[in-house]
């Protein structure tokens, strides 16, 4: 990775962290959790222009979250090989691709083409953005840059939050369509502004084909593929379990090991991972924080319109304390560095949570809801940040965009197994008997989450609040 341009040099000094640097890297990596939740407005119209029936077009979200688990940690290995500046570049020309071939689709395959390749074209943004702020920060000795961490973190919450309005704005002004083609502007202007602001890469030597099959690890990223979207599929259905889908997962898993062990230049480095356990529990952490945060969002706005009475517009007024207070405490937390602490309160934030939707009924006043999502929005605000810096303090520089890849992994297996959590717990319906199961279920969350922070010694109380 290169270091900063001469034009730029006098600049960064000052502020290493500034907007024209930071502005599209904070851009680029919104666009995947957008369109992760701004296409549910539009499936519906999708599901007539095509006589598709729900179960068919909700593919079309699945298939966003099967590319980007597998494309995330690929990115981040493709940064370490051609430049992040490359990648992240890349990535947006697959999204403007993706913006046309969906909004001018005149068939559903097209839709499902085009999500693929929204997921593929995203996913470059994240670990790129994580390799280049790396890279910049040992540059200019900056140390943690917490803030634009923070940064990060609020991005994708506020966006996540955005994704569902948005999408039914732009759904029922302009059309299902509209949803698709928002991303080419995005992109174009995400694009020139990188191009202008992030320094260029040094040059590449691979080495012909062969070489750049082994730098990249081609065979390693096929059998991590495997591993991965077969995992997430038997996650994704365990009302109605296939358990010979784990029979894959363990030999793919296996295989999976046993080549990066000999590989030369691996995706997933094997012995750092064996070595760097505390690397292993940070991601284990992110996921379990994943699975209540998901399980919270969905699972008990779906009760409180199916059971409680509440109109789609109430339940999003009630959930605004979750996305405020979200925003609120990561940018505090990453003000001020925090991690350890931070990291047991969201466990003690989850199992206050659980509880009380244990105590909840269809009938319960007003006040308690409120409550209940003001502890879920202050555990996911904690959470957020704290992995991230743990994360960052964790990975080595060198491997920095692949562990932050595996790092949005693992949340995608936390927010697929939060779909099959919420159907065990509910059935046909959202019943209180249901909340009560899922409000278990994440007091155990919450409950590991802190055993784990707690034995966890690696884990710094905080980090230099810098950038």
């Amino acid at each position: 990775m290169s270091a900063v341009t001469t034009g730029d040099a006098g600049v960064a000094q000052r502020n290493p962290f500034g907007w024209r640097f930071t502005g599209p890297l904070l851009m680029g990596s919104t666009l995947n959790p957008i369109n992760s939740s701004m296409i549910a407005t539009a499936l519906v119209g999708i599901g007539v222009d095509f006589h598709r029936g729900p179960a068919q077009t909700t593919i079309l979200i699945s298939v966003l979250y099967l590319c980007s688990a597998v494309a995330q940690p690929t990115m981040g290995k493709l940064a370490a090989v051609f430049g992040p500046r490359r990648v992240f570049v890349s990535g947006l020309v697959v999204l403007l691709v993706a913006g046309i071939v969906g909004a001018a689709a005149p068939a559903f395959w097209c839709l499902l083409l085009s999500r693929a390749l929204i997921g593929i074209g995203t996913s470059a943004a994240y670990p790129t953005a994580m390799a280049l702020v790396r890279s910049r920060a040992d540059s200019f000795g900056t140390g943690v840059p917490s803030r634009i961490l923070g940064g990060f973190s609020i991005a994708a919450q506020v966006i996540a939050v955005i994704g569902l309005p948005l999408g039914g704005v732009l759904t029922g002004v302009f059309g299902w369509r509209a949803v698709f083609f928002v991303n080419i502007p995005v992109a174009l202007i995400t694009m020139a502004w990188a191009l202008r602001s992030i320094p260029r890469d040094g040059a590449v030597h691979v080495g012909g084909v062969r070489g750049l099959v082994r730098v990249v690890d081609v065979v390693g990223v096929v059998l991590f593929a495997v591993t991965v979207v077969v995992a997430l599929e038997f996650l994704a259905r365990l009302t109605e379990p296939r358990w010979w889908l784990l029979v894959i997962v363990a030999v793919s898993g296996l295989l999976l090991v046993l080549w990066e062990l000999r590989a030369a230049q691996p995706l997933i480095d094997v012995r750092m991972l064996a070595s760097n356990t505390p690397l292993v529990r940070t991601y284990l952490r992110q996921a379990l924080a994943g699975l209540g945060s998901y399980t919270a969002m969905y699972g008990i706005s779906q009760w409180m319109e199916q059971s409680a009475g509440y109109t789609a517009a109430q339940v999003g007024l009630i959930l605004i304390p979750y996305s405020a207070l979200s925003v609120v405490c990561a940018r505090v937390n990453s003000t001020h560095g925090w991690v350890r602490i931070p990291l047991i309160l969201t466990g003690f934030c989850f199992v206050g949570a659980g509880v009380t939707a244990v105590a909840i009924h269809h009938s319960s006043g007003l006040w308690i809801l409120l409550t209940m999502t003001f502890l879920f929005g202050v555990a996911n605000g904690l959470s957020g940040y704290a992995n991230q810096a743990t994360l960052y303090t964790q990975s080595p520089p060198e491997s920095i965009g692949v562990a932050s890849g595996l790092y949005r992994t693992f949340m995608y297996f936390g927010a697929i197994f939060s779909s099959s959590l919420i159907g065990i717990a509910f059935g046909a319906r959202a019943t209180d008997g249901g909340l009560h199961v899922a409000g278990w279920a994440i007091v155990v969350i919450g409950s590991v989450l802190i055993a784990m922070t707690l034995a966890d010694r690696r884990i710094p109380k905080a980090v230099a609040a810098n950038g």
